[in-house]
């Protein structure tokens, strides 16, 4: 479903019809080039602002990640561990984006994200503070992990909404493609630096804690420069703008903006395929200490090794797709990244050493990376500025059903080994790009049907 009319973009300017994968239909007159620059994005303060915040947020996240996964390992030495651990951060993730998307729509961006961070400070603290007095227990694991999945929930949509309000629609592709690289930049660094500092004796996982703690309240500090966004007023006779700022219930509200997402082929289609995609070919981050603890016999810095090669990969694609995220190409680009992480997701179920299983890792990285951040693309520039936080809050669910997915594919870990999981999940993923592309290449033949009549 194509729309009709022009959109307004933030500041008044008009914004162009999208495709099925959220394209900007070329127009008659002179169109905008297929390339920007890389940081065109970062030329504006306030999402300078929010952009760094965001490096030091997904840094401490990235380490408590990886800590929560070494801290379950060595407590249990159990595949299900791992699963039951990511799965109460899924469940929660699950029930707050939802909320998140509904709370973006109608209060403060600003201030949920400053809430949001407050909490994971405090987390981290706790954390760090009972394992450095010896008091830890697998529970105050699953508390951790399902308050980082409520907050995550909480953040994650202001945060992408708040993006569109700051750089405009014409700039969105290359911001979140630069927010994904903020993301992949400290994927090379976080995991590395947590698996070392867990490794050293003087550190160890208390002191990895207290060292995210330090990182998460930098992303605090930053936050507390970002200007407070005010919602427009809604236009006579635009509904779009109306639904927004009616008094509705938020269970209403969020039953709304799944119908409209639901409703809209431009926008089923991705988040459908990306529930899938990420669900399955995500849980290699889950799984990692299992594949090279387990596998290959390594300790707590091969992890942190791998996890920052993987990232490596995806910093490369986070730079090389911030100038084209705006291109006509932005779907044919979105299904060569998604069957690349199929593939390279089996390749790892395969990988006969730890040396290989690096080389892999970024491939792995590269791919998923540049998936996600042209999903988020797609979506997000085909989407009303009055459904923004609640379509956001629907394309970041799928990480929600990536952590709830690894309690049973640890199970199946345990039945049928570490790395025949892997090549289920690396098959999962292929089967459902094949799906999208299927679709893809009928919806362009329609396209080209409607275009010549």
């Amino acid at each position: 479903m194509t729309e009709s009319r022009a959109t307004t973009a933030p500041g008044g300017q008009a914004r162009p019809p999208a495709d099925s994968d959220g394209q900007i239909k070329a127009s008659s007159g002179p169109g905008p080039n297929d390339r920007t620059t890389t940081f065109a994005a970062l030329h504006v303060p306030a999402f300078r602002a929010l952009w760094l915040s965001g490096v030091f947020s997904f840094m401490s996240i990235q380490m408590q990640f990886l800590l929560r996964g070494l801290l379950a390992w060595d407590l249990t030495e159990s595949e299900g561990a791992l699963g039951i651990v990511f799965l109460f951060f899924g469940l929660t993730l699950a029930v707050s984006t939802l909320f998140g998307g509904m709370a973006a729509d109608r209060l403060s961006k600003r201030r949920l994200m400053l809430v949001g961070q407050f909490i994971l400070v405090l987390t981290a603290l706790g954390m760090g503070t009972a394992l450095a007095t010896g008091v830890i227990q697998f529970w105050m694991l699953l508390v951790s992990s399902a308050l980082q999945g409520l907050m995550f929930g909480l953040i994650g949509p202001a945060r992408i909404s708040m993006t569109t309000e700051l750089v405009g629609r014409e700039r969105l592709g290359n911001a979140i493609t630069l927010s994904s690289l903020s993301l992949s930049g400290s994927r090379v660094i976080a995991p590395s630096l947590a698996g070392i500092l867990a490794g050293i004796a003087l550190f160890g996982l208390a002191g990895a804690y207290f060292v995210s703690t330090a990182i998460a309240s930098l992303s605090f500090l930053l936050l507390l420069q970002l200007p407070e966004t005010h919602r427009p007023r809604a236009a006579e006779g635009d509904e779009s703008q109306i639904a927004r700022y009616s008094r509705a219930k938020p269970l209403a509200e969020i039953g709304e903006g799944v119908r409209y997402a639901m409703s809209r082929r431009e926008l089923r289609r991705p988040i459908l395929t990306s529930i899938v995609v990420i669900m399955f070919g995500f849980n290699y981050v889950a799984f990692m200490p299992a594949l090279v603890e387990g596998v290959f016999g390594y300790g707590d810095a091969y992890v942190g090794f791998i996890s920052g090669v993987a990232s490596v990969g995806a910093v490369i694609a986070s730079i090389l797709l911030a100038s084209r995220a705006d291109s006509s190409s932005v779907g044919t680009i979105l299904i060569g990244l998604g069957f690349g992480f199929g593939a390279s997701v089996i390749a790892l179920s395969w990988a006969p050493s730890y040396a290989v299983a690096m080389l892999i890792a970024v491939a792995v990285g590269a791919a998923s990376t540049g998936f996600i951040s042209l999903i988020q693309t797609i979506v997000m520039r085909s989407t009303d500025e009055a459904y923004q936080g609640r379509v956001q809050s629907l394309v970041q669910l799928p990480f929600a059903a990536f952590a709830i997915a690894a309690a049973p594919l640890g199970a199946l870990a345990e039945w049928v080994g570490v790395q025949r999981m892997f090549l289920t999940m690396g098959i999962a993923v292929t089967l459902a790009m094949a799906v999208y592309a299927m679709t893809h290449v009928g919806n362009s033949q329609r396209s080209q049907s409607v275009d010549v009549a």
